[in-house]
Protein backbone atom coordinates (compact mmCIF):
# COMPACT_ATOMS: atom_id res chain seq x y z
CA UNK A 1 0.00 0.00 0.00
CA UNK A 2 1.48 3.34 -0.97
CA UNK A 3 1.59 6.45 1.19
CA UNK A 4 -1.46 8.15 -0.37
CA UNK A 5 -3.56 5.01 0.07
CA UNK A 6 -2.59 4.79 3.73
CA UNK A 7 -3.65 8.40 4.29
CA UNK A 8 -6.98 7.81 2.51
CA UNK A 9 -7.62 4.67 4.58
CA UNK A 10 -6.81 6.49 7.81
CA UNK A 11 -9.14 9.37 6.91
CA UNK A 12 -11.94 6.97 5.98
CA UNK A 13 -11.54 5.14 9.28
CA UNK A 14 -11.63 8.46 11.13
CA UNK A 15 -14.80 9.52 9.29
CA UNK A 16 -16.43 6.22 10.17
CA UNK A 17 -15.42 6.55 13.81
CA UNK A 18 -16.89 10.07 14.01
CA UNK A 19 -20.14 8.94 12.36
CA UNK A 20 -20.50 6.04 14.78
CA UNK A 21 -19.85 8.33 17.74
CA UNK A 22 -22.54 10.74 16.54
CA UNK A 23 -24.99 7.86 16.07
CA UNK A 24 -24.29 6.58 19.58
CA UNK A 25 -24.78 10.06 21.03
CA UNK A 26 -28.06 10.48 19.14
CA UNK A 27 -29.46 7.03 19.97
CA UNK A 28 -33.06 7.18 21.14
CA UNK A 29 -32.76 4.57 23.87
CA UNK A 30 -29.99 3.15 26.04
CA UNK A 31 -30.61 -0.25 24.43
CA UNK A 32 -30.02 1.19 20.95
CA UNK A 33 -26.87 2.95 22.21
CA UNK A 34 -25.59 -0.33 23.64
CA UNK A 35 -26.36 -2.18 20.42
CA UNK A 36 -24.50 0.42 18.35
CA UNK A 37 -21.50 0.16 20.67
CA UNK A 38 -21.41 -3.62 20.29
CA UNK A 39 -21.66 -3.40 16.51
CA UNK A 40 -18.92 -0.78 16.34
CA UNK A 41 -16.62 -2.84 18.54
CA UNK A 42 -17.11 -5.97 16.48
CA UNK A 43 -16.47 -4.07 13.22
CA UNK A 44 -13.32 -2.39 14.52
CA UNK A 45 -11.81 -5.72 15.55
CA UNK A 46 -12.27 -6.97 11.99
CA UNK A 47 -10.57 -3.90 10.52
CA UNK A 48 -7.34 -4.26 12.42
Amino acid sequence: MNFAAKIRARRAESRTRRAVSKAIDAAATPAMRHELMIMAQSRMQGLR
